[in-house]
């Protein structure tokens, strides 16, 4: 009997690749726990004591104690067998292995890695695949749980150390180190960037992943079933590796907005934008999950409308009322306002020829803006100011301070413009100077005429 029951012990060990000491314990356990629970009395004992009390148990333990201990050397077999992969498989996440396919229970798909047997859950699978009763596929160890109720073993064809592994299985150059994977990223089913560096200069490092006619490309493509594969080549410079990032959209221009916090800018013609932002954004993220970097993209007229809108605000920010002009009438101002003109730098952008345009501004008042505006830039700067011309101004009256009633028959015209003032003015000058004589005429002295 104890031969039979240790033969028993050695081959459940071995099948299910535990200690056979753990069995053997395991069994006296559930020897223990089955009488206890058959007799269910103790005799009581002083603290420090000893008290045995032998009682038979051939033939007395009947089938309840044999199915309690059957289930308590179940439950320690499945516990040393749960440690037992947890030891052999916490060593090896990350590591591609060779599984088939052992059974589909619901989303998840159990897996059978010759020791033991492994999860994939939906999240961890590509949406391209569909697997079937013992395929055999390329997995990797994505996580190992040790309280899990079913396999504690959990591993994916979801990552991207799955493409970084196929790559290196099927291009020479990768495996023997002349190229170098800088980095990957992917979004499983849909589409993969990948970087990628030569070590030697003779070594073109997209051209080795490729492969003539792109053999060895296309070979993992049908390992992924379909998925897309962008290769890039690798560099330093985070400007450069953004715009080859962003292929197949060509980039106007990337600008570095926060080194420290890794922000890049890129710019994109208008018929560029949708192509370099990609199918539900994914291009732009697949591009920055591969640099590492924050990506923002504009195209051209976006970005120009953002420089217009800092410029208004730069403009408004900085702009000076034309009240603020020391020696500007409240006329003066009236009228520049009614032609549109309201702020200090307008009015010093204009020219002379551009003032008098407007209605009811002369020379002189175009003199006098200028002053003013002039001596208001010095004030600013800390020069020196001009004295204002004075008497001048828009409309200047020339009424005589006697003031008689002309008769009805007669109308009086009054001047009401600069101009007109200025020109009779004159002309009175003129009347009023003596003619002298002509050159040619002689004027002989008073005495030869006595």
């Amino acid at each position: 009997m104890a031969s039979e029951l240790y033969n028993t012990i050695d081959a459940l060990s071995r099948e299910k690749g535990i200690d056979p000491q753990i069995v053997v314990s395991a069994v006296e356990d559930a020897i223990v726990v089955a009488t206890r629970k058959y007799y269910k009395t103790q005799a009581s004992a002083e603290v420090g004591g000893e008290l045995q009390i032998p009682k038979p148990t051939e033939g007395i333990l009947g089938r309840i104690a044999a199915q309690l201990a059957k289930q308590v050397i179940f439950q320690k077999v499945r516990e040393a067998e749960r440690d037992t992969v947890y030891n052999e498989y916490i060593g090896r996440v990350g590591e591609i292995v060779n599984a088939s396919v052992k059974r589909i229970e619901g989303p998840d798909v159990i897996f059978d890695l010759g020791k033991a047997e492994s999860r994939m859950p939906r999240k961890e699978q590509s949406r391209l695949e569909s697997f079937a009763i013992g395929e055999r596929v390329r997995v990797v160890i994505a996580r190992v749980e040790k309280a899990s109720k079913g396999p504690g073993v959990v591993v994916s064809r979801a990552v991207p150390e799955l493409v970084q592994h196929l790559f290196q299985t099927e291009v020479p150059e990768i495996y023997d180190g002349t190229v170098v994977i800088r980095a990957t990223a992917r979004e499983a089913g849909e589409r993969t960037k990948i970087a990628v560096l030569s070590r030697d200069k003779e070594v073109d490092a997209v051209g080795a992943c490729v492969g003539m006619k792109g053999m060895r490309v296309q070979s993992i493509i049908r390992e992924l079933r379909g998925e897309k594969i962008d290769i890039i080549e690798y560099h330093e410079d985070p400007v450069t590796f953004a715009e080859k990032a962003l292929q197949p959209a060509k980039v106007s221009r990337v600008t570095v907005i926060d080194s420290a916090e890794k922000h890049l800018e890129v710019v994109v013609d208008d018929s560029q934008l949708s192509l370099a932002i990609g199918k539900k954004g994914q291009n732009v993220r697949l591009a920055a999950k591969l640099l590492g970097w924050k990506i923002d993209i504009k195209s051209e007229e976006e970005k120009r409308q953002e420089v217009e809108e800092q410029m208004a605000q730069l403009t408004s920010a900085t702009a000076t009322p034309l009240e603020s002009v020391e020696g500007l009438g409240e006329g003066v101002v009236e009228k520049l306002k009614g032609a549109g003109i309201s702020t200090v730098e307008a009015l010093a952008d204009m020219t002379p020829e551009q003032l008098e345009a407007i209605e009811g501004i002369g020379p002189k008042t175009v003199e006098k803006i200028s002053v003013a505006v002039n001596n208001y830039f010095a004030s600013l700067e800390g020069g020196e100011t001009v004295a204002l011309p004075e008497n001048e101004g828009e409309g200047v009256s020339t009424e005589p301070a006697d003031t008689e009633i002309a008769p009805a028959d007669q109308v009086s015209a009054e001047t009401t413009t600069e101009d007109s003032a200025v020109t009779a003015e004159h002309n009175a000058a003129e009347e009023s100077v003596p003619e002298e004589p002509a050159l040619d005429e002689t004027v002989e002295p008073a005495e030869k005429n006595e």
